[in-house]
């Protein structure tokens, strides 16, 4: 990404809506803005090998292993706000385990993308499932989104959840019906 070319375009926007991008309160922003969006876009420059860092495990464990609760932050491709909220990744191991950590560095490879989030749910249960060859992944996004919150219809309390089920977790409703009630209870 040229970061000095967002921040040209950021300043002409600035000018565009009114602004003087030379007060100043406004002399720095151009460039600030032009890293936060080359931060919040970075996962188009990720390789999810690298991402991944092969750091997958052999180990005999034929059972359930979730993570909850990931913090995840995108930006809505439609209107370029953002959206937020909780990741929930479950699979069930064949002889394969990912490092925990490498959950968590899969969701900002693909959160860090103008997304929508039923293909950023996808993509998240789709990379782990072919990082460990599971048996089956589940992957649950709770997200609100400032597009429904701050503009158009405005409701502030709105969630969205999304779910991507793959492998043993489509196929078998008691496999699917374990994850979702292990999602539900409280430590």
């Amino acid at each position: 990404m040229n970061v000095e070319r967002v921040a040209e375009l950021v300043r002409e926007l600035l000018a565009e809506i009114g602004e003087n991008p030379d007060r100043e309160g406004l002399l720095k922003t151009p460039e600030r803005v032009a890293r936060v969006v080359e931060y919040l876009t970075s996962g188009y420059r990720m390789d999810i090998k690298e991402v991944v860092n092969g750091a997958v495990f052999e180990a005999f464990a034929n059972n359930m292993i979730i993570s909850r609760d990931i913090e995840v932050y995108s930006l809505c491709e439609h209107h370029m706000l953002p959206f937020f909220g909780r990741c929930h990744i479950g699979y069930i191991a064949r002889h394969k385990v990912l490092g925990l950590s490498k959950l968590a560095r899969i969701v900002d490879c693909y959160a860090r993308r103008l997304q929508i989030q039923e293909r950023l749910t996808e993509q998240i249960a789709e990379e782990v499932l072919a990082a460990t060859d599971a048996e089956g992944v589940g992957v649950v996004l709770e997200c609100r989104h400032l597009c429904m919150m701050m503009r158009g219809v405005e409701k502030q309390n709105s969630i969205m959840t999304t779910s991507s089920v793959l492998g043993s977790f489509r196929s078998e409703a008691a496999t699917r019906a374990e994850f979702l009630n292990l999602l539900s209870r409280t430590v």
